[in-house]
């Protein structure tokens, strides 16, 4: 068993929906149709699996809603959500989990290996491990969020969060405090949820298949 704090102990987890036309990026249309809206998820999820696997990780798992396509690349678990809303849903994710667990979401497929590796790497030599992990995001959520040892988390350490409002993210992380936890904050990114924030992610990251799809699906006039 590879001990805690050790490269390659992480469990990452994606959490994401399959991304069908008329019910992933809903509000990217318009100007997207629904399908360009799903074409644009697909990428951005895709290009999320693909830093996944690029991650010294014990395991890496797409916590979905839906079924899987193909998108999905080869070395990733696949485990479906459970019922109830998005806290619920995250909560019984880390609840499938013993030891350092990292959870991503498909939304932020400017994602890159640097940028989750403080949460991955063990503690340097005579100071701490973190508790928990915490990565804001720009809209007032958060793209990221881990801890060191979910199988001890009290059981309202997530579920009561709400979710998909502005203080979403500021909820979640004064939990995580008050429950006693270390915690340590990664750098804040963008969310695409609105077809500005689809033109500013996918400037942002030009190489992605997220970047190539918004190319192909956006006038030369509109970019």
């Amino acid at each position: 068993m590879t001990p805690p704090g050790s490269p390659g102990a992480t469990t990452v987890l994606v959490i994401a929906k399959e991304p069908v036309p008329g019910r992933v990026k809903t509000r990217l249309t318009p100007p997207f149709s629904p399908t360009e809206a799903a074409l644009l998820a697909e990428a951005a999820l895709a290009d999320t699996l693909r830093t996944v696997l690029a991650l010294p990780a014990r395991r890496r798992v797409l916590v979905l809603e839906g079924r899987p396509g193909r998108w999905l690349p080869p070395g990733i678990e696949v485990l479906p959500q459970c019922a109830g809303g998005l806290d619920e849903r995250i909560a019984a994710a880390f609840e499938s989990c013993a030891g350092p667990t990292l959870l991503v979401g498909m939304d932020t497929p400017q994602l890159t290996p640097d940028l989750l590796a403080p949460a991955l790497a063990p503690a340097p030599a005579g100071h701490p491990r973190p508790d928990a992990w915490f990565g804001p995001a720009d809209d007032g959520g958060f793209w990221a969020l881990g801890l060191a040892a979910p199988e001890s988390a009290p059981p309202d350490l997530i579920r009561g969060v709400p979710m998909s409002v502005p203080g979403t993210g500021a909820v979640q992380r004064r939990r995580l405090v008050d429950a006693g936890l270390g915690v340590y904050d990664l750098p804040p990114l963008r969310d695409v949820d609105s077809a500005a924030d689809a033109a500013y992610v996918a400037a942002l990251a030009p190489d992605g298949l997220f970047a190539a799809t918004h190319r192909r699906l956006t006038p030369v006039g509109a970019r």
